[in-house]
């Protein structure tokens, strides 16, 4: 196997048991997921991958019982002709009986092999179904104790990648109060209480990104205070929410109109915080 070789993980194991938090965990890592794959698709798959390393770096592959035995047994006939060319893993997911209960009682998700003979035929039915490709799975993970957030560090762990856990991307975005707030934000700073350039004349039509409201900006105290402050405040707890399994990361930034102050804030602490190697990208709501 050269070191160009793609990495395939192929997730699979029992409905209810954590398959697609999984898939998610990989994609935060930056994986390319594609999940209930039909087992006839596979293969086209991984050469695509093989073909195309630097689109298919790190793929990801979710399949389920859906697919029957004879999807099943073609699934390890592919991973096992393929294995000497790429790197591949086969990471099972499951949890025990009385657990896998409780969640689909919870959730009232359907079971995707249930029938007339009720649920928990439908999770031995699959656990069956499922056993010959978990003998041949290269890691059994079993969540009958674990949360989400707990699953996820497993497959980090797993994917040898936890030391290097980061916030992917930061969104800064700006609005206005007068329209709303913003909804799916992590951090709110209100800017209102800044001077406002909008009662002066000249520059009222222009907006935050513009250098003479910057530069009427940054002539006050108040305002370069309130942005280093919120950037210190980022610096410090950026860190610990990577640690909290926190991939994306949305700061809203409001001012009254959503055009001066607010934008001018997103806009600079964005080029500071890139500075810091974060990859962060601005919106501004009242501006589109």
């Amino acid at each position: 196997m050269t070191s160009d070789a793609p990495r395939i993980i192929i997730v699979t194991g029992l409905s209810g048991g954590g398959k697609s938090s999984a898939l998610d965990a990989l994609e935060d890592l930056g994986y390319y997921c594609v999940d209930n794959l039909p087992s006839t698709l596979l293969a086209g798959m991984l050469k695509q991958a093989q073909a195309n390393f630097e689109r298919y770096r790190y793929v990801a592959i979710g399949i389920d019982a859906r697919m029957g035995s004879d999807g099943l047994e073609e699934v390890i006939a592919t991973i096992d002709e393929f294995s000497p060319v790429l790197s591949t893993m086969l990471v099972f997911i499951e949890a025990n009986h009385e657990v896998l209960m409780r969640r689909f009682s919870e959730t009232r998700r359907r079971h995707p092999l249930i029938g007339e003979a009720g649920l928990a035929r439908a999770i031995e039915e699959e656990r069956t179904l499922l056993a010959p490709i978990k003998r041949r799975a290269d890691h059994i993970i079993d969540t009958s104790e674990n949360n989400i957030h707990q699953l996820r560090h497993q497959i980090w762990r797993l994917m040898g990648e936890q030391a290097h856990t980061e916030i992917q991307t930061i969104v800064i975005e700006s609005f206005a109060f007068k329209r709303g707030v913003p909804k799916d934000i992590d951090f709110l700073f209100d800017a209102r209480g800044l001077p406002n350039p909008h009662w002066e004349k000249n520059l009222r039509p222009l907006d935050g990104r513009d250098e003479a409201v910057v530069s009427w900006l940054e002539d006050h105290t108040d305002v370069m205070a309130f942005k280093e402050d919120i950037l210190s405040f980022m610096r410090r707890w950026i860190p610990s929410l990577a640690q909290g399994q926190r991939s994306l990361l949305t700061i809203a930034i409001g001012c009254t109109g959503g055009q001066h102050r607010s934008v001018y804030l997103a806009e600079t602490i964005a080029r500071s915080l890139e500075k810091d190697k974060l990859k962060v990208r601005t919106f501004h709501r009242e501006l589109m």
